[in-house]
């Protein structure tokens, strides 16, 4: 990706300070979204290191992983298959624990959304501690689904979240980096 690119996509965030609590800076992907060509920029470069390749499926971790995540699943021609948090899903689901920065929390998915060997590409707005997207994948792994890549909009490097889910033998790929939390 250029460095044009990345400036471009970057300026297209809204940083919204102290926002869910004091000190953090929130970094909202619902301007991106709401630009056509920023958001088409950003579902192109996540999904460029793929296209071509065979993917059965894109998993989203709700919600903003929703909307990124059907657009890459268009694009690469998968089914979608959405992560939830614990109650959200219908049917019969499958679920696994993660940490939280103080606790743990609970992420689903229907127990039927993947078959065993299936390749899948996890998709989330942004990547952090990596606490959510490692149980995601663990999630994913559990159903037998090969996780073929992470991919984020936003990095927050200072945090270790990308390193981590490398760490679990899964490439990640991420357009833009901010500082901080």
């Amino acid at each position: 990706m250029t460095p044009e690119l990345a400036h471009d996509l970057k300026a297209s965030v809204r940083t919204i300070p102290d926002y869910p609590k004091p000190g953090i800076m929130f970094r909202d992907i619902t301007t991106l979204l709401g630009d056509p060509r920023s958001f088409r920029r950003a579902v192109d470069e996540l999904v460029q290191p793929w296209a071509g390749s065979k993917i059965d499926k894109v998993a989203g971790i709700e919600a903003r992983g929703f909307i990124i995540g059907g657009a890459i699943a268009h694009q690469v021609s998968s089914g979608f298959v959405p992560i939830r948090k614990k109650g959200k899903l219908p049917h019969t689901c499958v679920s696994m624990s993660y940490a939280l920065e103080y606790g743990t929390d609970i992420i689903e998915m229907h127990a039927d959304a993947l078959v065993r060997g299936e390749r899948v590409i996890l998709v989330d707005d942004l990547i952090a501690t990596g606490g959510t997207a490692e149980g995601a994948i663990k999630l994913l792994r559990q159903v037998g689904a090969e996780v073929v890549a992470a991919c984020f909009i936003i990095d927050l490097p200072e945090l270790g979240g990308a390193d981590k889910i490398r760490a679990m033998g899964v490439p990640v790929r991420t357009l833009i980096g901010f500082e901080g939390h």
